[in-house]
């Protein structure tokens, strides 16, 4: 019977929950034993030494550019995107583009195909 069934799909997440609940607790008394695990006083020796093995960054950061600071975003005005077009047509590459005006080649590559420039592939 359905009421039958109900009651065991009801007993069933009852016993889910309290595993749940216990292998909670089970993670938080290990995760806690770690710092002395590995021999170090206190858990914020233990963190600073697994930044430190970590190269100072969470896994998954962003990495800072090689001067140690991030570039300002550049902001396209309609004079940006006239020196855009003049370059293009005078031969030069995205690369060449970029330099010139200052802004990166994804920006020199937006504008571009907003202008009409870009041809499409076939």
């Amino acid at each position: 019977m359905v009421t039958t069934q109900i009651k065991q799909l009801e007993a069933t997440k009852a016993k889910v929950i309290k595993l749940e609940s216990a292998i909670a607790a089970q993670l938080a008394r290990e995760l806690a034993a770690l710092p002395r695990k590995f021999g170090f006083p206190s858990v914020a020796a233990f963190l600073k030494a697994v930044k430190s093995a970590a190269g100072g960054r969470a896994k998954g950061a962003a990495k800072a550019p090689a001067g140690g600071k991030r570039r300002k975003r550049a902001v396209i005005t309609a004079d940006t995107k006239a020196k855009v077009k003049s370059l293009v047509q005078a031969g030069k590459t995205g690369a060449e583009i970029a330099k010139g005006v200052g802004i990166s080649l994804p920006s020199v590559q937006n504008i571009k195909k907003e202008l009409g420039l870009v041809k499409k592939r076939g």
